[in-house]
């Protein structure tokens, strides 16, 4: 007789627990256990409980291997869903098991789940290992699909409604779209089928919308969300300013007219990643000597300045010629900005001339510093208004929220829970394919922020997403190389460079340290079909099989491996809170970040006067509604994990436990010296804050 001591553990969120009946059977090397009930007197597997059983097989099982959990109706009492986190069990021989479960099991059904021991294709022998793993994998590709979302965008998860094997939770919240005061019906639709084990939690899921209700419901009753009228003053747009300012917030209402703030912003702003260094100016900008020595300081010329690598570019190319829509009755306009500045002596980024469009000509004038206060303030809202289609479509929306998802759903597809990949990439997907099925409901359908709000609508918005992923690559995505290729590298005061490859690093080693525990030579990468299928899928579904990306299909060395993986993690955690978290507090202050103008951009120097400037700008309910969007996906989220923190146990083995613990301590030391820095800065730069940067995308 041999005696096995078990400990079953319930998850923390509410509702996890369940009153259904639990069995469990054990298998080993030697041989298997009967089916045997897991029950006490009183309550089992209740919300946050480790419940320890004993189990009593007629012989020694040798190595456990997997286990089985049986989830079947008790009694009189309805079938409720369970949150498993792990199972653990001790075996006579003194060895202790660790059996990762971290998900729902919503019906009366088995599951099977392997010993936590992180193993490729190559390192299983067993022929029921082996099984287990295409069993695995087979039915995940059979539950999630890929579905084409818009053509020449990632393709996302699609869950079959007419075959769901798992049932969806009736203990967890549903919401019919509806909240009072706001102006954007939701689309349920967009996460009506996603299964338990891909939603939020219950208190996330409550905090997202109640964040939302009560400053909906409070522009409401005060008229603002319905007005359709310009904003008579500048200052009354305080009125829709929430009511948790910030000193960055503050501090960009105060300052978004200066110069030196809009040259800023280029730098650590929200879209931090456009800047370029310009060592000629192009021909479609026929900015001239004499136009820009006034502002170029004395004893220099424009030539010199660009020797000296101190001219830069922010050129707005990819937004030309799309059209706009009508909003509110009133037609909307646009333009594909190319705005020049100088970087200068006292450390400040300037701009130095304006052209409101790609093709230069008489009515297409260049504005400079010393034009009309108006005209000068007016072209650079142009430029912001750009930025604002440059951000949310292509560095927020698409480079990292539908990039992520398409790694996260590869792997779910190609990836069986053993795998060491899995098990590194699983915490930096957490809830991702959750906000971007509410991202998609509301940005991108007919009653969304981009039909109600934007100059381009939902058709324009798609646009300039396509077209940035046509141009997309793989060097792009390498951090390193972006800043070089961009040759910003030694550019001074450019903190998110500094903060991003501080983070970076500690990633890289991260990565590197597990990566070559798996993989001690590249013929074990070359040679692992469950990652070259995980690669493979994502240049098709993500990239769309563009061989012009430079993704790859294949990883053949460590090395490669190595960056590929970094990509990821850091596209997924870093990358996404440099341009989220500090997004309602650059946008909260509309006229730094208008969605919408409402008249063409002007042709001719000297004519914009206050009256035509707030003109321009987006209407009342227009602003309304782009703040009460920012501000719900904006918020500090609820149960939060950040980078580093690793609460689920995947990996069981030393090495990469010891890794785990490493990567927190740099983080740690990363956190340390940003905060020491920000005390001396008079803007403080803090979005690669370790303590702020989430490990996936989850809002």
């Amino acid at each position: 007789m041999a005696t096995y001591k078990v400990k079953v553990a319930t998850g923390t969120d509410l509702l996890s627990g369940t009153t259904d009946s639990i069995s469990l059977t054990i298998v080993g090397t030697q041989g298997e256990s009967h089916k045997q009930l897991l029950n006490h007197f009183g309550r089992d597997f209740a919300t946050g409980a480790v419940d320890e059983y004993t189990v009593q097989c007629q012989q020694d099982l040798g190595e456990l291997i997997i286990i089985r959990l049986h989830k079947e109706r008790y009694s009189f009492f309805p079938k409720n869903s369970w949150y498993c986190n792990y199972v653990q069990i001790s075996a006579p021989n003194g060895h202790t098991y660790h059996f990762p479960a971290y998900q729902w099991m919503d019906g009366y059904e088995t599951l099977a789940l392997r010993e936590a021991t992180g193993k490729t294709r190559a390192d299983d022998k067993l022929p029921i290992l082996l099984e287990h793993r295409q069993e695995e994998i087979r039915a995940k590709q059979d539950f999630y699909h890929w579905r084409v979302f818009l053509p020449g965008l990632p393709n996302y998860v699609h869950i079959p409604s007419y075959r769901p094997p798992v049932r969806r939770n009736p203990n967890r919240p549903e919401w019919n779209g509806y909240i009072p005061g706001f102006p954007i019906l939701i689309n349920i639709k967009a996460t009506k089928f996603l299964n338990s084990n891909l939603r939020y939690s219950f208190l996330k899921t409550a905090s997202f919308f109640m964040r939302l209700g009560p400053m909906a419901l409070g522009l409401k009753l005060r008229g603002l969300v319905d007005c359709e009228r310009s904003w008579k003053r500048l200052k009354d747009i305080k009125k829709v300013f929430p009511s948790n300012k910030s000193v960055i917030s503050e501090y960009v209402a105060e300052h978004w007219a200066e110069d030196s703030f809009f040259g800023y912003q280029y730098l650590n702003g929200i879209n931090p990643g456009l800047l370029r260094r310009c060592t000629r100016i192009p021909d479609k900008f026929p900015v001239t000597e004499d136009m820009v020595a006034p502002f170029l300081g004395e004893g220099t010329c424009l030539q010199a300045e660009l020797e000296k690598g101190n001219i830069y570019l922010a050129d707005y190319r990819i937004l030309e010629g799309i059209p706009t829509v009508e909003l509110n009755g009133q037609k909307q306009h646009h333009c594909a900005p190319v705005c020049l500045l100088h970087f200068g002596p006292e450390g400040n980024m300037m701009p130095i001339a304006i052209q409101l469009s790609q093709t230069p000509g008489p009515d297409c004038p260049i504005f400079l510093p010393s034009d009309s206060e108006w005209d000068w303030l007016l072209a650079k809202t142009w430029v912001r208004y750009a930025e604002f289609y440059c951000h949310e479509a292509i560095s927020h929306l698409l480079e990292t929220h539908l990039i992520a998802e398409a790694f996260c759903l590869a792997m779910l597809r190609q990836l069986p829970m053993c795998h060491p990949l899995y098990k590194l990439l699983v915490p930096h997907t957490r809830y991702t394919i959750q906000i971007n099925s509410i991202g998609r409901a509301l940005l991108l359908n007919e009653g969304g922020l981009s039909a109600r709000a934007m100059s381009l609508g939902l058709e324009g918005f798609a646009e300039v997403m396509v077209r940035a992923l046509s141009e997309t690559t793989y060097d792009s995505l390498y951090l390193p190389n972006d800043f070089v290729e961009r040759g910003v590298q030694n550019l001074p005061g450019y903190y998110y460079r500094d903060d991003s490859l501080a983070v970076w690093d500690a990633l890289e080693r991260y990565v590197t340290e597990i990566i070559t525990y798996y993989y001690p030579c590249d013929a074990a990468v070359e040679g692992d079909l469950e990652l070259q299928s995980w690669v493979r899928e994502i240049f098709k579904e993500c990239l769309l099989g563009r061989e012009s990306s430079g993704f790859p299909t294949c990883l053949r060395t460590v090395p490669e491996l190595i960056r590929y993986v970094t990509i990821v993690i850091y596209t997924c955690s870093a990358k996404h809170a440099a341009v989220n978290t500090g997004q309602l507090e650059f946008t909260a202050w509309m006229p730094n970040f208008p969605s919408s103008m409402r008249n063409p951009p002007i042709r001719a120097k000297g004519l914009t006067t206050l009256e035509t400037f707030m003109d321009t700008l987006p209407d009342v309910k227009t602003t309304c509604i782009t703040l009460l969007v920012f501000w719900t996906l904006s918020q500090e989220p609820d149960d939060k994990r950040r980078l580093g923190h690793f609460p689920d146990i995947h990996f069981v083995e030393e090495v990469p436990r010891r890794s785990m613990e490493t990567l927190r301590q740099r983080l740690a030391q990363i956190s340390h010296n940003i905060r020491q820095r920000n005390k001396c800065l008079p803007i403080p730069y803090y979005y690669l804050d370790p303590v702020l940067i989430e490990n996936s995308i989850s809002i």
